[in-house]
């Protein structure tokens, strides 16, 4: 059942508390910042609302009427509640001014999100900043859940419940090691059939990089291939220990790949028709993120 309109006039059935404790309409103004007339007419227009008469003026001052003093009584709880609301709101508003919570994927994380803190740090020294590292999936239910106040994700599909935005790109990587069969045909680009049969490393369900390279290669493909051989590892550290022993080929983040293919340890495989490159994401829940995370996001924009 939809509330009245007369239960949003709570200023009103607070200046009538007032009234009732004061026995004065001018002694409840007075309390309450305003004129004797203007607290007049704030009563009478709640008594036109309620449809009841609520106090009976005399030379000795405003009695409640016997309705008055049931409004009087009912509306204590409800005047109590609204100011436990009020303290609440402004207990968030300034936790949200002191402090920032961040959910990140694992790219992010490691390689983008601290530059970006302590470029924020620099203007914000004492800010109480807790970042989580998590997969994509992991970071989405972060921020649903309100754990988080900003995410930042690899995945290529965003829920439709949070808001989105683009800071920035990252390529994945098909990696191998020198000794490894592919290894040789380096020089050519492979067919995306070339890599059904492989065992490939990959990240656990819910990660951004393993959902972008699954639909690269549907897409180029035009099915969804098997892959009977593939293998889910839950970290790119254990990937690339993997890969340089000759386990696979390795599907990473090319920032996670760049040390070791500069150093002649892992050779990069390109494949035809594989797109692989991918969008970062933020994501937050309503429609504008916090002060602070709306700092961090022009942070990272400036850097991209």
């Amino acid at each position: 059942m939809p509330l009245p309109p007369w239960i949003s006039d709570l200023p009103a059935l607070d200046l009538l508390l007032s009234v009732a404790e004061t026995g004065s309409v001018g002694r409840a103004a007075q309390a309450h910042g305003i004129t004797q007339p203007s607290a007049s007419a704030r009563l009478a227009k709640l008594e036109r609302r309620l449809g009841v008469p609520l106090l009976v003026r005399s030379r000795r001052g405003s009695l409640l009427t016997p309705a008055g003093e049931a409004v009087v009584a009912w509306s204590r709880t409800v005047i109590d509640s609204a100011q436990t609301l009020a303290d609440g709101v402004r207990t968030l508003r300034a936790d949200q001014q002191a402090r920032l919570r961040i959910s990140a994927s694992l790219t992010v994380a490691e390689y983008l999100l601290p530059a970006w803190l302590l470029s924020l740090r620099r203007t914000h020294p004492g800010l109480d900043i807790s970042a989580g590292v998590a997969n994509s999936h992991g970071v989405v239910e972060a921020v649903r859940s309100g754990a988080a106040d900003l995410g930042f994700v690899e995945a290529p599909g965003i829920p439709a419940d949070l808001t989105a935005r683009i800071v920035g790109d990252d390529r994945l990587a098909l990696v191998v090691a020198t000794s490894y069969p592919l290894a040789a045909h380096a020089w050519r680009a492979l067919r995306p059939t070339d890599l059904a049969d492989q065992p490939l490393l990959l990240r656990e369900p819910g990660s951004g990089t393993r959902d972008t390279f699954l639909k690269a290669i549907e897409h180029a493909l035009g099915f969804a291939p098997s892959l009977p051989h593939a293998i889910s590892l839950g970290s790119t550290t254990t990937i690339l220990a993997t890969v340089r022993a000759g386990g696979g080929v390795g599907v990473i983040s090319a920032r996670a790949a760049a040390p070791a293919v500069a150093a002649g340890e892992l050779v990069e495989l390109r494949v035809e028709g594989l797109a692989l490159t991918r969008p970062l994401h933020a994501l937050w829940l309503g429609r504008t993120p916090t002060a602070l995370a709306a700092e961090l996001l022009a942070i990272a924009a400036a850097a991209d």
